[in-house]
């Protein structure tokens, strides 16, 4: 199984930028005046990330050749290329520039000045309080902001706290939330802040004088947020809530489902719709738990850019497939897998990148039966580059700690389908009802349920469709309130949503 990412690939050989130096030379006509000759100074490197910045973009970047500023060719000598990289007064500035389309087709790519925070985010540790939320514009003609709770981490301070899913705030510190102070308040550098709380009534919101502290610290958030077998109507259902594909916790995922076999589960009710994204290696894995009957079958292929990717198709070939395993990422470990054939799949505009491959990559294998909304439309994977001579981390620039996480290759599965910009659309929608009359689809806040039960509205729909019984979900109408999505919690932390791999060293 190919885990680890491309070990064998030897950078040097396809490292296509070389700096020309030019003889300063006075000519050689018959003019042999050489004292009058003015020898011009070379224009020197203000700040040397911008040029591990251009170096790393221009090897690896997916939209490499798209980017004038990219080109190969760009710049006729040394001082043409110093010149450019001292335009650029930081180096986050330089990267944004190089970027194509950002913010429009490239919205992912980022660049840090600490990897060691870049690092602790991919074992799912950052400072957090455990608390996962969404926030809503209330009115377009107010700039207040609501939030609620979508679910607390096990084991963070939020758990300890008296808050819980379903929960409103309106304030922080005692401050309206707003659009112009929400990042400010909630993800500034308070690590203690006080929420206000607030409840809802006939679709207005106040506050209802509770309050709530919390505190941020160095938490490992565990992405497995619950696990259980739900029996009813003669069917065996596994449900997972699954929130960030994290490889330290595979082995504690492949538990999961040897547990699942041991029930005797014959259904599975997997939950990505807070899940942004992370790990490929552990999306296959995920998805070779589900399965079992495709190993070493093709799960996803990786479309890199002009450079890499006639390097890999020369030299490489199977460096571009990634197929079903029947092991864990040590590749001794054997995998549990359930063998089967139809899975349900819970999705939103907060499913992202590593969810929506394992949505795309089990596609042409079996049923995948996708309840909620469209999903975020990323099928762009990331490595992280470092300042040294091939990228690694080894022997890395001592002078600062500068990473960048570009976009290197995007996926597709088996039957080649790639390209879903626009997301994944489900197969079942799951909408509400305003007391305005307006319908909207994703979760009603004034309907929440509870994450687990069989009543709350996503998971009922799957178990509906499995048992094909009446959904167990209350029949009373609830009305949700006309709010617009705003941000969530999810979308400020150091990855967002990214998927991405090792990068490849010599």
């Amino acid at each position: 199984m190919k885990d680890k990412f491309y070990n064998s690939l030897f950078l040097s050989f396809f490292l296509s930028f070389t700096i020309i130096l030019f003889n300063c030379s006075s000519n050689d006509d018959n003019n042999n005046d050489d004292d009058e000759t003015e020898i011009e100074e070379p224009i020197t490197l203000d700040n040397e990330v911008n040029d591990f910045v251009w170096l790393g973009l221009n090897e690896i970047y997916l939209w490499q050749s798209e980017v004038p500023n990219l080109r190969d060719n760009k710049f006729i000598d040394n001082d043409a290329y110093y010149t450019f990289l001292n335009g650029y007064s930081t180096p986050e500035s330089l990267f944004d520039d190089l970027l194509y389309q950002k913010d429009v087709v490239d919205k992912f790519s980022f660049i840090v000045d600490d990897y060691v925070e870049l690092e602790n985010s991919f074992s799912g540790t950052s400072k957090s309080n455990g608390l996962d939320f969404q926030l809503l514009k209330l009115s377009s003609s107010s700039d207040d902001v609501l939030g609620y709770v979508r679910y607390v981490a096990n084991n963070s301070d939020a758990a300890t706290k008296d808050i819980s899913r379903g929960d409103f705030f309106l304030t922080v510190d005692g401050e309206q939330l707003t659009v112009n102070n929400y990042y400010d308040l909630l993800f500034g550098s308070n690590d203690t802040y006080t929420l206000g709380m607030a409840d809802i009534t006939d679709s207005s919101v106040y506050l209802n004088g509770k309050t709530v502290s919390l505190t941020k610290t160095e938490f490992t958030e565990n992405p497995i947020l619950i696990n259980k077998v739900i029996e009813t109507d003669g069917y065996k259902i596994g449900y997972l809530m699954y929130n960030q594909f994290i490889a330290d916790f595979d082995e504690e995922l492949n538990t999961v489902f040897t547990n699942f076999k041991a029930e005797g589960v014959t259904e599975l009710v997997l939950d990505l719709r807070y899940n942004p994204g992370g790990y490929v290696s552990s999306a296959i894995n995920l998805a070779s738990m589900i399965t079992g009957q495709f190993t070493n079958q093709v799960f996803s292929k990786e479309i890199w850019n002009n450079k890499y990717q006639a390097y890999f198709e020369a030299y490489s070939p199977e460096s571009l497939i990634n197929n079903f395993t029947d092991t864990l990422s040590d590749e001794t470990s054997p995998i549990s897998s359930l063998n089967l054939n139809k899975v349900y799949i819970l999705a939103t505009s907060s499913s992202a990148s590593a969810s929506e491959l394992i949505i795309n990559g089990l596609s042409p294998y079996i049923d995948v039966i996708h309840i909620g909304t469209t999903t975020t439309g990323k099928y762009t994977a990331s490595v992280t580059l470092y300042d040294s001579s091939n990228f690694s981390k080894e022997n890395a620039n001592p002078n600062h700690k500068y990473a960048m996480q570009p976009l290197v290759y995007k996926s597709a599965n088996a039957n080649d389908e790639s390209d879903y910009y626009d997301g994944l659309t489900p197969d079942y929608t799951i909408t509400y009802e305003t007391s305005s009359g307006n319908v909207y689809e994703g979760e009603n806040i004034n309907n929440l349920g509870v994450l687990g039960d069989v009543s709350e509205p996503f998971l009922a729909k799957a178990i509906e469709l499995i048992t094909g019984a009446t959904s167990k979900l209350s029949k009373k109408d609830i009305k949700g309130i006309d709010a617009k999505i705003l941000a969530d919690s999810k979308d400020f932390t150091l990855l967002g949503k990214n998927m991405y791999k090792d990068f490849p060293v010599k």
